[in-house]
Protein backbone atom coordinates (compact mmCIF):
# COMPACT_ATOMS: atom_id res chain seq x y z
CA UNK A 1 0.00 0.00 0.00
CA UNK A 2 1.73 3.25 -1.12
CA UNK A 3 1.88 5.42 1.67
CA UNK A 4 0.28 9.09 1.15
CA UNK A 5 2.97 11.61 1.50
CA UNK A 6 1.85 14.39 4.35
CA UNK A 7 2.77 18.41 3.16
CA UNK A 8 3.91 21.04 5.16
CA UNK A 9 1.32 23.42 6.38
CA UNK A 10 2.36 26.02 3.79
CA UNK A 11 2.62 24.10 0.94
CA UNK A 12 -0.93 22.43 2.37
CA UNK A 13 -2.52 25.60 2.61
CA UNK A 14 -1.26 27.21 -0.75
CA UNK A 15 -2.72 23.76 -2.50
CA UNK A 16 -5.73 23.86 -1.02
CA UNK A 17 -6.37 27.32 -2.32
CA UNK A 18 -5.56 26.23 -5.41
CA UNK A 19 -7.73 23.53 -5.44
CA UNK A 20 -10.42 25.64 -3.99
CA UNK A 21 -9.88 28.03 -6.95
CA UNK A 22 -9.47 25.27 -10.09
CA UNK A 23 -11.96 22.92 -9.22
CA UNK A 24 -14.40 21.62 -6.55
CA UNK A 25 -12.91 19.55 -3.99
CA UNK A 26 -13.25 15.77 -4.28
CA UNK A 27 -15.46 14.12 -1.33
CA UNK A 28 -13.47 13.05 1.95
CA UNK A 29 -12.89 9.62 0.62
CA UNK A 30 -11.32 10.56 -2.60
CA UNK A 31 -8.66 13.08 -0.84
CA UNK A 32 -7.51 10.42 1.10
CA UNK A 33 -6.60 8.09 -2.30
CA UNK A 34 -4.82 11.42 -3.35
CA UNK A 35 -1.08 9.86 -4.79
CA UNK A 36 1.98 11.24 -4.74
CA UNK A 37 1.96 11.68 -8.38
CA UNK A 38 -1.77 12.97 -8.15
CA UNK A 39 -0.93 15.90 -5.52
CA UNK A 40 2.28 17.01 -8.01
CA UNK A 41 -0.06 16.73 -10.94
CA UNK A 42 -2.02 19.37 -9.32
CA UNK A 43 1.52 21.17 -8.77
CA UNK A 44 2.75 20.49 -11.84
CA UNK A 45 -0.37 21.79 -13.73
CA UNK A 46 -0.70 25.46 -11.91
CA UNK A 47 3.10 26.15 -11.47
CA UNK A 48 2.31 28.18 -14.25
CA UNK A 49 0.53 30.60 -12.74
CA UNK A 50 3.31 31.47 -9.75
CA UNK A 51 5.79 32.75 -12.74
CA UNK A 52 6.24 35.56 -14.46
CA UNK A 53 6.92 34.65 -18.09
CA UNK A 54 9.45 36.49 -20.26
CA UNK A 55 8.79 40.14 -21.31
CA UNK A 56 6.21 40.09 -18.68
CA UNK A 57 3.81 37.75 -21.01
CA UNK A 58 0.62 36.35 -19.19
CA UNK A 59 0.86 32.65 -18.76
CA UNK A 60 0.26 31.25 -22.21
CA UNK A 61 -3.26 29.72 -22.78
CA UNK A 62 -3.57 27.36 -23.39
CA UNK A 63 -0.69 26.29 -21.26
CA UNK A 64 1.35 22.94 -23.44
CA UNK A 65 2.24 20.49 -20.26
CA UNK A 66 4.59 17.79 -21.65
CA UNK A 67 6.18 14.89 -20.17
CA UNK A 68 9.11 13.02 -21.55
CA UNK A 69 9.23 9.54 -20.81
CA UNK A 70 7.72 7.14 -18.88
CA UNK A 71 4.51 9.42 -17.60
CA UNK A 72 4.34 8.85 -13.49
CA UNK A 73 1.21 10.77 -13.39
CA UNK A 74 -1.08 8.24 -14.50
CA UNK A 75 -4.67 9.73 -15.26
CA UNK A 76 -4.15 12.54 -13.32
CA UNK A 77 -2.83 15.07 -15.85
CA UNK A 78 -5.20 13.73 -18.32
CA UNK A 79 -8.42 14.41 -15.43
CA UNK A 80 -6.55 17.91 -15.07
CA UNK A 81 -6.75 18.78 -18.44
CA UNK A 82 -10.52 17.58 -19.87
CA UNK A 83 -11.65 19.21 -16.32
CA UNK A 84 -10.19 22.77 -16.65
CA UNK A 85 -9.87 23.50 -20.87
CA UNK A 86 -6.75 25.56 -19.73
CA UNK A 87 -4.25 22.84 -20.38
CA UNK A 88 -3.42 21.06 -22.86
CA UNK A 89 -1.28 17.32 -21.96
CA UNK A 90 1.09 16.11 -24.27
CA UNK A 91 3.70 12.76 -23.54
CA UNK A 92 6.30 12.17 -25.23
CA UNK A 93 6.62 14.92 -27.39
CA UNK A 94 9.36 14.87 -30.64
CA UNK A 95 9.70 18.41 -30.43
CA UNK A 96 9.63 20.94 -27.08
CA UNK A 97 9.15 23.67 -28.87
CA UNK A 98 5.19 23.62 -28.44
CA UNK A 99 5.97 22.93 -24.77
CA UNK A 100 5.46 25.75 -21.90
CA UNK A 101 6.52 22.87 -19.00
CA UNK A 102 8.45 20.15 -19.25
CA UNK A 103 8.43 17.04 -16.63
CA UNK A 104 11.52 15.31 -16.27
CA UNK A 105 10.55 11.89 -14.45
CA UNK A 106 12.64 9.51 -12.61
CA UNK A 107 12.39 7.00 -15.72
CA UNK A 108 14.70 9.52 -17.57
CA UNK A 109 17.62 10.41 -15.03
CA UNK A 110 20.49 8.85 -17.79
CA UNK A 111 19.06 11.29 -20.05
CA UNK A 112 18.65 14.21 -17.57
CA UNK A 113 21.05 16.70 -18.82
CA UNK A 114 20.23 15.81 -22.22
CA UNK A 115 16.91 16.84 -21.49
CA UNK A 116 17.96 19.97 -19.96
CA UNK A 117 20.54 20.67 -22.70
CA UNK A 118 17.38 20.27 -25.50
CA UNK A 119 15.70 23.01 -23.34
CA UNK A 120 17.75 25.40 -23.16
CA UNK A 121 17.17 28.88 -25.09
CA UNK A 122 13.47 28.29 -25.31
CA UNK A 123 10.81 29.73 -23.44
CA UNK A 124 10.12 26.75 -21.04
CA UNK A 125 10.14 25.66 -17.34
CA UNK A 126 11.80 22.62 -16.63
CA UNK A 127 10.54 20.20 -13.71
CA UNK A 128 11.15 16.82 -12.45
CA UNK A 129 11.25 15.08 -9.05
CA UNK A 130 14.67 13.19 -9.80
CA UNK A 131 16.97 14.13 -6.79
CA UNK A 132 19.33 17.08 -7.50
CA UNK A 133 17.58 18.18 -10.48
CA UNK A 134 17.32 21.91 -9.13
CA UNK A 135 21.38 21.77 -8.30
CA UNK A 136 21.68 20.30 -11.51
CA UNK A 137 20.26 23.27 -13.79
CA UNK A 138 16.49 22.24 -13.90
CA UNK A 139 13.93 25.17 -12.42
CA UNK A 140 11.72 23.06 -10.49
CA UNK A 141 12.02 19.96 -8.65
CA UNK A 142 9.22 18.41 -6.66
CA UNK A 143 11.33 16.00 -4.06
CA UNK A 144 9.37 13.64 -1.74
CA UNK A 145 11.33 14.72 1.41
CA UNK A 146 9.53 12.29 4.11
CA UNK A 147 6.25 12.21 3.47
CA UNK A 148 6.21 15.64 2.00
CA UNK A 149 6.13 17.30 -1.12
CA UNK A 150 8.63 20.06 -1.62
CA UNK A 151 9.27 22.49 -3.99
CA UNK A 152 12.92 23.25 -4.72
CA UNK A 153 13.68 25.88 -6.50
CA UNK A 154 16.81 27.24 -9.06
CA UNK A 155 16.29 31.11 -9.55
CA UNK A 156 19.71 31.41 -11.55
CA UNK A 157 18.55 28.62 -14.16
CA UNK A 158 15.29 30.64 -14.34
CA UNK A 159 16.06 33.70 -14.40
CA UNK A 160 18.69 32.90 -17.49
CA UNK A 161 15.65 32.22 -19.48
CA UNK A 162 13.80 35.44 -18.89
CA UNK A 163 11.28 33.54 -15.95
CA UNK A 164 10.92 35.23 -12.26
CA UNK A 165 9.28 33.22 -9.21
CA UNK A 166 6.53 35.29 -7.80
CA UNK A 167 6.29 35.41 -4.12
CA UNK A 168 3.93 33.21 -3.51
CA UNK A 169 5.91 30.57 -4.97
CA UNK A 170 9.00 31.73 -3.05
CA UNK A 171 7.47 31.87 0.08
CA UNK A 172 6.21 27.85 -0.43
CA UNK A 173 9.47 26.56 -1.54
CA UNK A 174 13.21 26.12 -0.75
CA UNK A 175 15.76 28.05 -3.28
CA UNK A 176 18.74 27.06 -3.60
CA UNK A 177 22.21 28.11 -5.50
CA UNK A 178 23.78 25.86 -7.55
Amino acid sequence: MSRIPKLSSALRAGLLALLLASFTLPSRAQAQDISEYGMKAVLFFRLAQFVYWPGNKPAPRPTILCVVGRNPFGTALSLIDASTGEVEVRLAPSELGACHLLFIPRSEAAGMNGWLERAAGRELITVSDLPGFARSGGMIELPLEGERIGIVLNRTAAQRRGFEFNAQLLRLARVIEP
